[in-house]
């Protein structure tokens, strides 16, 4: 049973409050039902006809990239990647950290003792401190809350306040909005903003620290298993990993952050974090139901209070609404969430220039090239100014939360292909028939069928060509699918316009793949795409 009795705030990762008058209280793990209650209480959100909570994130309806810092000392200073990291001292770090302290004197916090890693030889303790109820709830569904709080000793402390302005001149920032991790100290301070996602990400990169020199993958990617083994999806937002992973089934591992070690692997978390643009019923019926459920959060998704309904194809606030809610809202998720060594590992990429096979099976070579490049690609009206497709390269399929270099985790990730002889795939989520705008989205019904038989075995055993733009192994046939579909070309009323566009892409995969092609081997230089014929 919770213990929601009041708790004394005394410091935060060894910054003591000095004045008594100071010090912060908080109600200590309080259950969902009473956080949800005392959200809607606090005027913080709205209860949704099916019990969802609906809340919104003001100006933040995203993370903060450029507002996220690690602080750099004898430790970190040779082991972050800082080409992609922002840099704090420890000097600003302390007076960020004392002046939150102070900005939260005689508020009434809430605070959560959790962990995260379903691995017990991995597992974190974390102790996520919030001035709002339902970031509180949030953290709670995410991850996994301790069931005997006694005694517990926090490895992880995260202090969320989103009503304290970071003033850039004091504490080293760029804005008002700060997002600061001290992975010495063991602690992650957070303000300025209301996106609840800051504290699940902050967590994630953590992780992404520590675990590699415990000789773990820590991976940007959804797991699910069931026939033919498990399988790892990695992926960028809007590629499908959420999507594709909640497959009936299967038994869902997770969606979205996980660890790979001797053993096996296991989901970080314990919960899903969904996008909801667009989301249907038909095409998507898990989480729909889950966002149907008491408890669910709903965060910048449009609500009619009258009628009472969703209207989940409203970006009006941002293309980026989200569904938060426990792992065991999908009803087959994995009660353990752990499984084995993956017989398959899924790339996921939206290719909007509409030259990418809708699957292709990938060497472990190619699989370390292209998990580097980690490509997808925007396409007009998803971000401001965007008017055509634009090409996304982010390293590990997830390089804002890459602390270390890229080329550490790729390491690993070939190690463990290579250990556990996962069969490597990379699956086209966009178009097809030309690129945005000319062409169209690939049926997810098409996609589906080729995961389950990559997935079941059957389609490694099928004939395989070598085409010839990207130098890619693509099957000549597959179950349910329209073989025209799986040779790109014959989908474009142009082979010229194909072939200029394949062109163009390679050469976008090239200026990005200059920055790690001194830290990789030749076998991996040679498995970037080829010239096109």
């Amino acid at each position: 049973m919770a213990n929601t009795t009041m708790w004394r705030v005394d410091d935060v990762g060894d910054c003591a409050i000095e004045d008594p008058d100071l010090a912060t209280q908080a109600r200590r793990n309080c259950g969902t039902s009473e956080l949800y209650g005392e959200a809607i209480r606090r005027g913080e959100g709205v209860a949704s006809s099916t019990g969802g909570l609906v809340v919104e994130t003001g100006a933040h309806t995203g993370r903060s990239p450029n507002d996220k810092f690690i602080v750099c000392n004898a430790l970190t200073e040779p082991t972050i990647w800082w080409d992609n990291n922002l840099s704090m001292t420890p000097e600003q770090f302390g007076r960020l950290r004392q002046d939150m302290l102070t900005h939260a004197r005689r508020m009434t916090l809430f605070a959560q003792d959790l962990y995260a890693c379903a691995a017990p030889a991995h597992r974190l303790n974390i102790r996520v401190l919030t001035e709002y109820a339902w970031h509180s709830l949030f953290a709670r569904h995410l991850f996994t809350p301790v069931e005997r709080a006694s005694g517990f000793e926090p490895q992880l402390t995260v202090l969320d306040l989103p009503s304290f302005q970071a003033d850039p001149s004091r504490h080293g920032c760029r804005s008002s909005t700060v997002i600061a991790m001290d992975v010495s100290r063991g602690v992650v301070l957070i303000g300025g903003t209301q996106y609840a996602g800051e504290i699940k990400k902050s967590i994630f990169t953590y992780l992404n620290y520590v675990l590699p020199a415990k000789g773990v993958l820590p991976m940007h990617c959804a797991v699910n298993d069931g026939e033919g083994g498990s399988a790892v999806f990695f992926g960028l937002s809007g590629t499908g990993k959420t999507t594709l992973s909640a497959d009936p089934t299967r038994s869902l591992i997770g969606d979205d952050e996980h660890g790979w070690d001797e053993s096996g692997l296991f989901n970080f978390e314990g919960g899903c974090y969904a996008k909801a643009i667009r989301l249907a019923q038909h095409s998507e019926p898990d989480i729909y139901a889950a966002c149907h459920r008491r408890g669910a959060i709903l965060e910048n998704v449009s609500y009619d209070h009258g009628a009472g309904r969703f209207d989940f194809d409203d970006d009006s606030k941002t293309e980026n609404t989200r569904i938060a809610y426990p792992l065991d809202f999908i009803s087959n998720a994995s009660k353990t969430r752990r499984a084995s060594h993956p017989r398959n590992i899924v790339m996921l990429t939206c290719d909007a220039f509409g030259v990418l096979p809708p699957i292709a099976r990938l060497t472990p070579a190619q699989a370390m090239y292209h998990f580097l490049s980690g490509y997808t690609a925007k396409v007009a009206g998803t971000e401001r100014g965007v008017k055509e497709p634009q090409a996304t390269f982010s390293a590990c399929f997830g390089a804002p939360f890459m602390p270390r270099r890229p080329t550490e985790y790729a390491d690993l990730l070939r190690e463990f292909i290579c250990s556990s002889q996962a069969n490597c795939w990379l699956v086209n989520t966009g178009w097809s028939g030309g690129p945005y705008g000319i062409g169209r989205r690939m049926p997810i019904a098409a996609t589906r069928a080729l995961l389950q038989s990559a997935l079941d075995g059957s389609l490694a055993q099928a004939d395989f060509r070598m085409e010839p733009s990207f130098g890619l192994c693509v099957p000549t046939s597959a179950l349910g699918v329209d073989s025209k579909m799986l040779d790109p070309v014959q989908t474009w009323s142009s082979r010229e316009d194909f072939n200029q566009t394949a062109k163009r892409l390679i050469g976008m995969f090239e200026a990005n793949f200059g920055r790690f092609a001194p830290f990789v081997d030749q076998q991996v230089l040679d498995a970037q795409p080829g010239v096109v014929g």
